[in-house]
């Protein structure tokens, strides 16, 4: 029975190294999906935004044809908004700049847009154009939510692979840290109001 006994001690643990190993794996591989899923739920809000656009300046040119330019930048805006996307396998810092400089390039022209539908007091009462505006609205909220939601997510599997002794494993696993969705340079000062 005695020599038995170093061989039973290492099957012990190697069984108990097998089961940590696979627990940490399994619950890392489920945190990592989820923050894909939520990114791309960030993606579909987005693109619910530019899915909104077309309706927007088709509204908007009906009573401000000779806003070509502002319509036109929208437009291209758009176009350049929905072609930016990031495969979720491959969520790095660098990608997430580019998907959110092109995002900050609609918001931009939408603004410039919105602005000068204020010269329009037709437009501003127009039905469609309202109630356009309000899914605008809301569609802003979601994506909103939809980031906070995804930084969450992504705090969570970043802990779960950061902490003692998951990071061990993590690195021989093929676990990286993931990026999270941050504000736009500049945003946290506050815009000037001039009247």
């Amino acid at each position: 029975m005695k020599k038995w006994l170093p061989l039973i001690i290492i099957a012990i643990i190697a069984v108990g190294l097998y089961s940590w190993g696979k627990g940490f794996n399994n619950t890392a591989v489920g945190y990592e999906a989820d923050a894909k899923t939520q990114w791309a739920n960030v993606e579909s809000s987005y693109q619910r935004r530019a899915d909104l656009i077309p309706n927007l300046v088709s509204t908007v040119k009906g009573y401000a044809e000779h806003e070509k330019e502002t319509l036109e930048g929208v437009i291209n805006a758009r176009a350049q908004a929905t072609k930016t996307t990031i495969d979720p396998s491959n969520l790095t810092a660098e990608n997430m700049a580019q998907f959110q400089q092109a995002q900050q390039g609609l918001s931009g022209a939408l603004s410039r847009l919105l602005v000068t539908v204020e010269r329009y007091p037709d437009l501003k009462a127009d039905k469609s154009f309202l109630e356009l505006q309000s899914q605008l609205e809301g569609t802003e909220n979601r994506i909103n939510v939809e980031r906070n939601r995804f930084n969450d997510v992504v705090n969570i599997y970043d802990k779960h692979i950061k902490k003692f002794p998951g990071m061990l494993l993590a690195g021989l696993f093929g676990f990286d840290e993931m990026p999270r969705y941050q504000s736009a340079p500049g945003s946290e000062n506050a815009p000037k109001v001039e009247f």
